[in-house]
């Protein structure tokens, strides 16, 4: 703790003209990592926050830019609690306030009057027009809305924007291989591509791809490609029940009497709507190769996550969303050659989250080097 203090001790320093040294305001980059921090710990407690963004750009730009801002902060220091962490969110152009420990009786009471209580005294000490130059936004973490919203807030990951950035170079070679292995594997299975869809057909009706809607990168929606292993017009209320199931209950450890070795599995095991070709050839995976048409398309990675239906993110803790925010989608990743189906629904997203953490080109180089070996086993495939 005492680090932390001298380190934010040090970058106030160095924005002293901005800032007296006696106000506790953190500078972007130490701003940020606590916005960071808080926002893990509210997805492992469940409790919300309150962020307040102030765009004063227009502000501290003009001639009593300075003067002002320092009001401005002394103004905060008055109308927050000592425990609300207040810093740049964007250095020079946004101020940032995190209301931290807020329970459901506080919110009420920060937006009528803590925030009110901020917008009087500054359009108190500011002339008219350098008030209705700030722009003020409220934001809560999580986000309350009534109507699921499968795209999280961006405001709450600069960090992982940021680090987006950095890794741009690292992406773009991501990118390359991405491209040049799903269209390798499109013409070295392209015999495939005109076997199956013949089996597909004579062994029932309907059509040959089944197109379903995924989640991707940051929860954005796309259209999600597999060899159709499954009859027509079946009813999903089986797979919602068993994912609910798999994902509430202790932990995915108890997915119902399909359950193998008493551990939860991410795939029905004795699924009455497959069909007899389906069952092939979910257990070779050969279901999965359409989707190198979804890589090609960038809605997808040759090596990630898998992406999530909905319905089940729906029943997503707060920690097991972030498999979805940080990296695209993958047809392998490290859960497919590591537990694949045999493991349980909270080590899978941990697995995911190691792979998010350890990303490098060479860990998806590993990862597509031991697929091959996991499919032929064909552990864990049901």
């Amino acid at each position: 703790m005492d680090s932390m203090q001298l380190r934010v001790k040090n970058n106030v320093i160095k924005f002293s003209d901005w800032v007296d040294l006696d106000h506790s305001f953190y500078d972007e980059r130490i701003f940020q990592e606590v916005l960071r921090i808080e926002r893990k710990r509210s997805e492992r407690s469940g409790r919300p926050f309150l962020l307040m963004l102030i765009d004063i750009r227009n502000i501290v730009h003009s001639r009593n830019g300075k003067a002002i801002f320092r009001e401005i902060i002394s103004q905060l220091n008055v109308h927050t609690r000592e425990t609300d962490i207040k810093g740049w969110y964007a250095h020079k152009s946004v101020i940032g306030i995190i209301f931290t420990e807020v329970g459901e009786h506080d919110r009420d009471f920060i937006i009528d009057r803590t925030t009110q209580r901020v917008r009087n005294c500054l359009f108190f000490i500011m002339e008219s027009r350098y008030f209705h130059d700030m722009e003020f936004s409220l934001q809560w973490f999580p986000d309350d809305k009534s109507e699921k919203d499968y795209q999280p807030n961006p405001l709450f990951y600069p960090d992982i924007i940021e680090k987006a950035v950095h890794k741009v170079f690292s992406l773009f070679f991501k990118r390359v291989v991405d491209i040049i292995g799903s269209l390798a594997g499109l013409i070295i299975f392209s015999p495939l591509f005109l076997i199956i869809p013949i089996l597909i057909k004579l062994s029932s009706q309907g059509p040959v791809f089944f197109r379903q809607e995924r989640l991707g990168l940051f929860g954005k929606k796309f259209t999600f490609l597999k060899f159709r292993s499954m009859r027509v017009d079946n009813n999903d209320e089986i797979h919602r029940k068993y994912i609910k199931k798999l994902i509430t209950d202790d932990n995915g450890r108890n997915a119902g009497s399909d359950a193998a070795e008493s551990n939860g599995v991410y795939k029905i095991q004795s699924d009455p709507r497959v069909t007899l070709i389906g069952k092939f050839l979910r257990k070779t995976s050969l279901d999965e190769l359409p989707q190198f048409i979804n890589v090609l398309k960038g809605e997808m990675s040759l090596v990630g996550p898998r992406p999530p239906i909905p319905y089940e993110y729906d029943e997503y803790k707060l920690w097991h969303m972030r498999r979805v925010i940080e990296v695209k989608p993958g047809i392998t990743g490290l859960w497919q050659v590591e537990g694949r189906s045999s493991t349980n629904f909270d080590e899978m997203v941990r697995l995911d989250l190691h792979y998010i953490r350890e990303w490098s080109l060479w860990l998806d180089i590993k990862i597509l080097l031991k697929t091959p070996w996991v499919v032929i086993a064909g552990k864990g495939a049901y």
